[in-house]
């Protein structure tokens, strides 16, 4: 798996959403197309640009991993 850095590619916000996913369980991996796909078992794959233009876009991916993670929770116990 390719380190926090070469992911991040020098983006200091893309860096801390990564270290998120990472220590929440999620697998990050840089798409052919540029984008990061954070996976993990029970969740659906999430996607993000690496080059969002939108200054709250690593705060909506993250808030996209904590959903997924509280769906495939509930979805686990029902």
């Amino acid at each position: 798996m390719a380190s926090v850095h070469e992911l991040a590619r020098g983006r200091e916000r893309l860096r801390a959403l990564i270290e998120f996913a990472l220590g929440e369980g999620w697998r990050v991996v840089r798409t052919s197309g540029g984008h990061l796909r954070f996976t993990k078992p029970g969740c659906a794959s999430i996607y993000t640009s690496s080059t969002a233009s939108d200054h709250r876009a690593d705060r909506n991916a993250r808030a996209q991993l904590r959903r997924a993670d509280r769906q495939a929770q509930e979805n686990g116990r029902g």
